[in-house]
């Protein structure tokens, strides 16, 4: 007798999410693609002593600026360690990515590791050298010259949506296999 010969109801399968690797390098692929482009065309079009080119009514100027140090130009004279830092994020994020089950985990570590990357390649390919390089930066927000903001790219902001992303999943108690939070698991 085989199974289809029975009238018996077959057992449910447990339900186990798919893989989110696809949505995460896609997520990365596009926040680098972004920023390399973004820093190819300032850099290109946007001279460093260039007049800041406001735009939406002043919500925003575009100006080049070089940044030798991370976030808000801090630690500009470590910029080899802030390199090792960035490749050390890069391998954590890649080598979590085969155990991403939760959609929005895949696209808050996406988020961070393409805009890691991007930030990353300038500090390996731009001068002073590899290790040495300072990122491109041309985003003023509510004013020129960082006057109300400090000046970012796109790499940057990426980094700054994952994160907040990560950190509001953190809270709920969402888990990378997608498991719903642990307090409502029991409901």
């Amino acid at each position: 007798m085989t199974p289809e010969d029975t009238d018996a109801p077959e057992a449910p399968k447990a339900v186990v999410p798919r893989s989110r690797v696809a949505l995460f390098v896609a997520t990365a692929l596009v926040a680098l693609v972004l920023d390399v482009v973004s820093k190819i065309v300032v850099v290109d079009q946007l001279k460093v002593t260039d007049r800041p080119l406001r735009v939406l009514g002043g919500l925003f100027y575009l100006q080049q600026t070089r940044n030798a140090g991370a976030a808000f130009s801090l630690g500009t004279g470590f910029t080899i360690v802030l390199t090792v830092v960035a490749l050390a994020v890069v391998v954590i994020i890649a080598r979590t990515a085969g155990r991403l089950r939760s959609a929005a985990w895949a696209l808050a570590l996406g988020l961070i590791l393409g805009g890691a990357l991007g930030n990353l390649s300038d500090r390996i390919f731009r001068s002073p050298g590899i290790g040495r390089g300072q990122v491109v930066d041309w985003i003023s927000a509510f004013g020129p010259d960082a006057v109300h903001w400090p000046i970012f790219n796109i790499a940057d902001s990426a980094i700054v949506c994952g994160a907040i992303l990560a950190g509001i999943l953190a809270v709920l108690g969402v888990d990378f296999d997608g498991r719903q939070p642990r307090h409502r698991r029991h409901e």
